[in-house]
């Protein structure tokens, strides 16, 4: 299986099949939290430390969602999903071999849509506690998404990190990877995750972050800033849990300030207004909160119906307190 190099004209028609448009080749600009963003219309970019790379803030997780082994309906729906992500301007895929057929089904979406290798940015991990299986591993995990090379490698969890980091470094020193990273979804871990950082010359960490779960705040993220390492950040939605515990509760009136029109929209804006975080990667079955997802993170200001006054894509530090303060009191 591997991709199929299809022309500007040929991707741009289905995106317009999909209702949406590609964002690329944007000049950067500041904000006032000191991020890079694109300018003009389209999907706000973040800068990776690493290197000046610039990728857009929302991406697509793939844990549970895309494991659906070789059901040909739900893979075509995989593949409706991951159609309205390019379209709308994503790039940024993340999978695993700790989640099932989640990486066959990436592979199969990427085939079946003809997408350009350009317009992605691979992202897996390595899982396994077999200190020489990490080579055989990544090699089946190529084959499984139908790539050669992949932009972004993290040990998953962190296990075996000690064996598998020099194995993804040394792969990156010789030309067949980009970046190298670290993950974990727990609290617990995250003195863990401080030593490694300390020890270890990362490009990216993946840790979990929402307004409510916000521990990394405390140590990890300003870390991460310091240390000029990129965050990706899980479950922004603890699995749909969070949004699903607040379906029903009336949006607060500042989230029309911010052009958020629901809670998934004002919890991802509140998300990527850190000014550590790189990339959300919300993972979903449904086209339609796919376009939502993104939507979260348009570049273009907005006028309020109501004030007349102008917001802005991204909360401020007053506007991030009240949002978790929103969130917190309805639940």
């Amino acid at each position: 299986m591997t991709f199929a190099d299809i022309s500007r004209r040929t991707f741009l028609m289905g995106a317009a099949r999909l209702g949406a448009v590609t964002v690329a080749g944007m000049p950067l600009i500041g904000t006032s939290h000191g991020q890079q963003v694109a300018s003009g219309s389209g999907v706000l970019h973040r800068k990776i430390p690493a290197s000046d790379e610039t990728i857009p803030a929302i991406g697509l997780g793939s844990w549970i969602t895309f494991n659906v082994g070789n059901d040909p309906v739900l893979l075509k729906n995989c593949a409706d999903v991951m159609g309205a992500f390019f379209a709308g301007g994503g790039k940024m895929i993340d999978s695993s071999p700790m989640y099932g057929s989640s990486q066959a089904t990436i592979g199969h979406g990427l085939a079946s849509l003809g997408i350009n290798r350009q317009q992605v940015f691979a992202t897996d991990k390595v899982w396994t506690r077999d200190e020489k299986g990490g080579a055989d591993q990544i090699s089946q995990t190529a084959e499984n998404w139908g790539i050669s090379r992949f932009d972004l490698l993290q040990v998953h969890n962190m296990l075996d990190w000690e064996d598998q980091l020099p194995l993804l470094q040394d792969k990156k020193n010789a030309g067949a990877l980009r970046y190298v990273g670290v993950t974990t979804s727990h609290e617990r871990r995250h003195d863990l995750l401080g030593v490694i950082m300390e020890r270890a010359p990362l490009d990216f960490i993946q840790v979990t972050y929402n307004p409510l779960d916000r521990a990394v705040e405390n140590r990890i993220l300003p870390m991460a800033q310091e240390r000029g390492m990129g965050v990706i950040i899980n479950r922004p939605f603890r699995g749909g849990h969070l949004t699903k515990a607040l379906r029903g509760t009336p949006l607060p009136g500042f989230a029309a300030e911010l052009g958020a029109q629901s809670w998934a929209q004002l919890i991802l804006k509140y998300i990527i207004s850190h000014p550590a975080v790189t990339c959300a990667i919300p993972a979903t079955t449904r086209v339609d909160h796919m376009r939502e997802n993104l939507a979260a993170a348009m570049q273009d200001a907005g006028t309020n119906t109501n004030t007349n006054a102008q917001y802005s894509v991204l909360p401020d530090e007053k506007m991030r307190h009240a949002i978790a303060t929103a969130i917190g009191n309805a639940l």
